[in-house]
Formats: C-alpha cells, sequence, structure tokens
C-alpha cells in the first residue's frame, strides 16, 4: 500500500464514523442516543479494513480521484460491518474483534438498528461523490451486492432446518455470503472507472476467493462451527465419498480456490486486482498449515 492509500484510509475511518453519528433530538435526554452510539463503538473497535483497501488500492491503480475512492471504500466497508452485526445477532455471537458484539453489549434492538443504520450510512457513502455522473451505476452496484449477501446469509440460515445436500450447495451459499462484499469494492472501482467490462472477471476472482477464504475460516473454526451446529465444509465433506479426511480435502479445495482468485485477480487491468492477488496467496499458504 502507498503512503497516499494509508492516508486515504484515514480518511475513510473519519467519513464512516461521521456517517453513522446521529445528535440527539431538541429535547430528548441524553447525548448520542443509544443506536448511533453502538454502531460507531463497532466501527471505532477496528477490524483489518480489508474491502476498504482493496478498493482504495484498485481505484489507485485504475486512476479514480482520491476524494472519489475514500467514498467508495466507505460504502464497501459500511456494508460489510453492517452484515457483521447482523450476522452476530443472527447467530447470538457474543464476542467480534475482541470485544462483546453489539447485540451482547447493548442488547438486539440496538443491534438490529445499528446494522440497519450503517447499511444506510453506506450508501449514503455515495451521496456526495466528487463526480456523480457514475452515481446511477454505483448505486445499482452496491445494491446488487447487498442483495447477494442477504440471499447468502438466508440460505445459510436454512441450513440449520436441512443439511447441505453437496459441495455446489455449500459454494453457492459462500459466493454470497462471503464472496459477494469481497468482490464490490473491486466492481466499484471499476464501474467508477467506466470499466465495466471487467466485471465478469472481478466476480469470478472474488467469488473464487471468497470460497478459499470461508473454507479456511472454516478449519480454523470447526470446533466453534460444531458447537453451535453452523455450516462448516468439514460437515459437509464428510457425509460425501472422497481420499482424505475432510480437513485434507478442505485445504486442497481451499488451496485451488485461492490460487485461482489470485491468476484471476492478477490479470486484472493495470494491476487493479494486484492486492486482492497477494491475499489470495498469503490465505492460501496459511490454508495448509491447518
Amino acid at each position: 500500500m502507498s503512503l497516499a492509500t494509508d492516508t486515504a484510509l484515514l480518511g475513510v475511518e473519519r467519513l464512516m464514523v461521521e456517517l453513522v453519528r446521529v445528535s440527539a433530538e431538541p429535547g430528548e435526554p441524553g447525548g448520542e442516543p443509544a443506536t448511533p452510539r453502538a454502531a460507531r463503538q463497532h466501527l471505532e473497535a477496528g477490524g483489518q479494513r480489508v474491502r476498504a483497501r482493496l478498493a482504495l488500492h484498485a481505484c489507485e491503480r485504475l486512476g479514480v480521484a482520491e476524494g472519489q475512492a475514500m467514498r467508495l471504500a466507505a460504502c464497501a466497508e459500511l456494508l460489510h460491518n453492517a452484515s457483521l452485526v447482523h450476522d452476530d445477532l443472527q447467530d447470538r455471537e457474543e464476542l467480534r474483534r475482541g470485544r462483546p458484539s453489539v447485540w451482547a453489549a447493548h442488547g438486539a434492538d440496538v443491534a438490529l438498528c445499528a446494522g440497519d443504520l450503517l447499511l444506510s450510512a453506506a450508501f449514503g457513502a455515495l451521496a456526495d461523490l466528487p463526480d456523480p455522473s457514475a452515481l446511477p451505476s454505483l448505486l445499482r452496484c452496491a445494491h446488487a451486492g447487498t442483495a447477494r449477501v442477504i440471499r447468502g446469509q438466508c440460505s445459510e440460515l436454512a441450513t440449520k432446518d436441512r443439511a447441505v445436500p453437496d459441495l455446489a450447495g455449500y459454494e453457492r451459499i459462500v459466493i454470497g455470503k462471503s464472496g459477494a462484499l469481497l468482490g464490490l469494492p473491486l466492481e466499484l472501482a471499476f464501474v467508477a472507472a467506466r470499466r465495466e467490462d471487467s466485471l465478469p472477471q472481478v466476480r469470478a476472482a472474488a467469488h473464487a476467493f471468497g470460497i478459499g477464504y470461508q473454507m479456511v475460516d472454516d478449519l480454523e473454526d470447526a470446533a466453534d462451527d460444531a458447537a453451535r451446529d453452523s455450516l462448516n465444509i468439514l460437515h459437509v465433506l464428510a457425509t460425501l465419498p472422497g481420499e482424505g479426511s475432510p480437513a485434507e480435502r478442505a485445504r486442497r479445495l481451499a488451496a485451488g480456490h485461492l490460487e485461482t482468485a489470485a491468476r484471476q485477480a492478477g490479470a486484472l487491468p493495470l494491476g487493479a486486482g494486484s492486492l486482492l492477488a497477494d491475499l489470495a496467496l498469503a490465505l492460501a499458504k496459511r490454508a495448509d498449515s491447518r
């Protein structure tokens, strides 16, 4: 990452907090209301900001102006964080980034509203683009990514009532749940740069990365997922014939998807996918150590 990109990332952090900050109404007791306070605290807990970094890096390579890039990065990151808040609520996950999750700290009602506020803030991030000429296409892109995540989450929730029948079913769920918001930062960058012809390749790389990413995550969370009866690649593979243990097969599958993601992302124009390619290769090495 360049120094300019690191500086822009600080601007993204400030922008996200600004977008969820809501003042108390006149006559309302207290200061900052509970919902925006919970959303702000969730953002301030940190995170790797992978999606923001992907957007900023791609925009820099594609020649998208910094002011534009920061708002695209904030949009992608806010959508991701909205999904985390709602996901923790649905899964009753009590910790996020080493701290109590929003629902655990503030209750389910505040968590539901905080997730909604983060979701709304993501679209608010696009409201003041320095160059609004691509705004309709960017809004459609952001909505499509959000819809894919919701579909993936609904499909995963349905697995609590019935088992995933095969590997293809697992991958379809993961592409929506993990791949959609990993690809969105690059999609927004390419739309802003008027390079929509590259979107199919962006999505293919993101889908492969999302599947590999989730498989590695499943390997690391196998015990917790088993206790919660959550979807996990090991549970799926345990029901299917194949050579080697479920863990060995999962590692091979993850590495294959991540190597595909690295190859496809690395071939994107002007090196705009090189950060995603680097992340995929690093994760493939991590998969080998599981």
